[in-house]
């Protein structure tokens, strides 16, 4: 019987592909620092937001793949960049106004505008913290301030002092004319004022470690690259931290794939061994639109939250990485019961089909029982017919249907009720619209009421489907028009879910007043 080390070592699904990868780097031996490492870095100018969520879920699914197929353990750290310059005023701060004295401070340097950390990167630190430990992530946390400071850093920054031509050679190719002028890999910190410094070089030295520098009043200045004195631009701070840390792993999205090369070769100039990387595609808004968290569209975080789980989340971030996904609340929904049907299909699953079912790489080896005995598309109709404000509309319906079905005893049940009465509100209620049935449908519609009205076969869900489509079968060509009569004129929307389903779960008496409410044009208007 294949065990689970085996099936990740064929398996298609890719983070077991890049797991093998990485385990490439070390079939030699296991490196020497003792563990395989793991980074996904952070911009903390703002809030966390679903790229981040995506960038720590997907890094976590390659590490949990790399733990079944390799003994060698593993770290998992998320690097905040925070002593980045603060280089616009966010609009979404308490008296923004009063942070504008304070463009181009270090964050870490910068007032909490909400009063309650040490600075504004404190605060967003502690942002990111709070959003990772709130799905339950497993990482470690490195302050670039902290860093910097430390010490930890200085051996990389003398080195970088010394190689500095070259890793110049390596950023000019890249930069505009006009840019190459006063381009440095160094961001001095101001000593007078602590803002951080764009200017060109006059002078490094690599055996002092110091670089010298005018400011923007002409005033000379010679610092010592270590102590926090000093950081480096963001292109060659990726390369950099690469050689500091050893990372082996790190990911990132479609738009910093250009830089690859540059972040590796500097990596390598530092005496670093590049990383494997992993390249997403970014997601587009229901326009076709890249999501960003300037316009905000799209999807954020919190609202997904509102309308469905955090592993249906998961679930979306698994599917297809490197094919850029149209990112809409209308793909909530199906989110949510892809996911609950593979947590259905692994219960039966073998070790190979286990390593290729999504939920594996959500949960690892501990992965839930569903107890979603009805969908939640089924719920969304639910309660789309009930015209439902509170979940516990929707109870005496699901224990009808499923009489052994509570609150307590299943709990994804009623969860996801609460999230397609909001979802139902939110979108479904106000975009309802209903049409009065042609003559034919009408015709089927009669036909199908009338077989209802004889029904004595309880609630079976596939016998009465097939009455449904016993009802279209002859009048409908093609019979997908059946279904879409159904949902158009009994449920004012363009899809649906099964219709024998549907029934079984709203009732035959009450779909048979449905059916008598839409002849009697009740539903329209």
């Amino acid at each position: 019987m294949t065990d689970m080390r085996d099936a990740g070592m064929t398996s298609k699904a890719w983070p077991f592909v890049e797991a093998r990868t990485l385990l490439k780097r070390y079939e030699k031996g296991a490196p020497d620092k003792g563990y395989v490492l793991f980074e996904t870095g952070y911009g903390p100018s703002g809030l966390p937001h679903i790229g981040t969520f995506g960038e720590v879920a997907r890094t976590t699914m390659i590490r949990r793949a790399f733990e079944v197929i390799s003994d060698i353990p593993t770290r998992l750290i998320c690097f905040s960049d925070d002593v980045d310059g603060m280089r616009k005023v966010p609009g979404n701060v308490p008296d923004p106004e009063k942070l504008a004295q304070y463009l181009q401070m270090p964050l870490t340097k910068v007032p909490d505008p909400f009063g309650e950390f040490e600075s504004f990167g404190h605060h967003n630190n502690a942002m990111l913290r709070r959003f990772l430990d709130t799905f339950g992530f497993e990482y470690e946390f490195i302050s670039a301030t902290e860093f910097y400071a430390s010490g930890q850093f200085d051996e990389v920054l003398l080195r970088a002092c010394e190689k500095y031509d070259d890793i110049m050679k390596v950023m000019l190719k890249s930069l505009r004319e006009e840019r190459r002028e006063t381009y440095s890999i160094f961001l001095p910190i101001h000593p007078e004022t602590g803002r951080v410094m764009y200017v060109p070089m006059k002078n490094v030295d690599a055996e002092k470690g110091e670089i010298t520098f005018d400011d923007e009043d002409g005033r000379e200045w010679t610092l010592p690259v270590t102590g926090g004195n000093v950081k480096l631009q963001w292109k060659p701070d990726f390369g950099a931290r690469w050689a500091a840390l050893d990372v082996d792993f790190e990911m990132y999205g479609k738009d910093h794939s250009t830089n690859t090369p540059i972040y590796d070769r500097i990596c390598e100039i530092l005496g670093g061994r590049k990383p494997e990387h992993f390249t997403y595609e970014l997601f587009l808004d229901a326009d076709g639109h890249k999501i960003s968290k300037s316009s905000g569209n799209g999807v954020s975080i919190d609202e997904w939250l509102t309308y469905a789980s955090s592993e249906s989340l998961s679930y979306f971030m698994y599917a297809k990485p490197k094919t850029a996904k149209r990112m809409h609340f209308d793909v909530i929904p199906k989110a949510m019961d892809e996911y609950h049907q593979q947590l259905r299909a692994y219960v039966d699953q073998d070790a190979v089909a286990r390593a290729n079912n999504p939920v594996f790489h959500i949960h690892g080896a501990d992965v839930p029982e569903s107890k979603m005995v009805v969908p939640f598309s089924m719920l969304l109709n639910l309660a789309s017919v009930a015209n439902a404000e509170e979940k516990e509309q929707l109870w005496g319906f699901i224990q009808r249907y499923a009489p052994d079905a509570t609150p307590e005893t299943h709990g994804d049940l009623d969860q996801a009720a609460g999230y397609a009465v909001r979802y139902y509100n939110d979108f479904v209620k106000p975009n309802k619209v209903f049409r009065l049935p042609s003559d034919l449908e009408r015709e089927a519609l009669l036909d199908l009421r009338g077989q209802l009205a004889d029904w004595d076969g309880g609630l079976d869900a596939e016998a009465l489907q097939s009455v449904v489509f016993a009802c279209g079968r002859e009048r409908f060509d093609p019979l997908r028009d059946w279904f879409k009569a159904l949902y158009e004129v009994l449920l004012g929307a363009s899809q649906g879910p099964r219709f024998g389903g549907f029934i079984a779960l709203y009732g035959v008496d009450e779909t048979i007043a449905l059916i008598d409410d839409a002849l009697a044009g009740k539903l329209v208007g």
